[in-house]
């Protein structure tokens, strides 16, 4: 029997294409893996950037705090007439209403009551408006003050000889600050000072505001 002729090539291993597809498939699989991943560390991300706006808007933003009322300054230009036991003075005071909110502050109108020894000698009234957002809005008003309904006792002389004339101030101006015109939140500016006319200088002293 003639011998088997021998193929010239050699041969191929069988599982060659086998092996070729396992490497593709893990290839494909690794590549599919990796895309997850980063889809889920974007989606991750995304989460926590909005998370971090949310508290910063309820923390800072949605925090509605009540604007600060206060005196300013004032001057004396027309009548300024006091003895040792009385006094008439008109006064023009400006006021500052400082908002910190994010919001404007819209107020009604309010009335600001001027006081020596607890009894009322004075009051300024102011008409309603706004105070931006995150701003300190200031407000002129005319007062006099006047001891024409003040009894007549020691103290008072004493304060007019000496030229100061010691006074409080306090006032509520009611509103609402007005976030993007969607949000309403009611608040009042509340003024509490104490204050000094040095009636010999013509102007106001050792303002001081709760």
């Amino acid at each position: 029997m003639a011998e088997k002729e021998r193929s010239p090539y050699p041969l191929v291993p069988t599982n060659g294409h086998a092996r070729s597809d396992e490497e593709s498939d893990k290839g494909s699989a690794e590549l599919r893996k990796k895309k997850r991943m980063k889809c889920v560390a974007y989606i991750v991300t995304f989460a926590v950037f909005q998370t971090i706006i949310i508290v910063v808007f309820a923390l800072f933003v949605m925090r509605f705090r009540s604007p600060k009322f206060r005196v300013r300054d004032a001057s004396f230009v027309s009548t300024f007439d006091f003895t040792n036991a009385s006094f008439d003075l008109v006064m023009g005071a400006q006021f500052t209403i400082k908002n910190t909110n994010f919001g404007h502050f819209k107020y009604e109108n309010g009335i600001v009551k001027f006081s020596y020894d607890g009894m009322i000698v004075g009051e300024a009234k102011l008409d309603e408006a706004r105070a931006r957002a995150r701003s300190t809005k200031k407000v002129d008003g005319s007062v006099t003050l006047s001891s024409s309904k003040l009894p007549i006792n020691s103290k008072l002389t004493s304060d007019l000889g000496g030229g100061i004339l010691p006074l409080t101030s306090n006032s509520k101006l009611d509103g609402k600050i007005n976030l993007m015109k969607i949000i309403k939140k009611k608040k009042s500016a509340l003024m509490d000072c104490t204050l000094e006319v040095n009636l010999g200088m013509k102007k106001i002293q050792n303002v001081q505001c709760k």
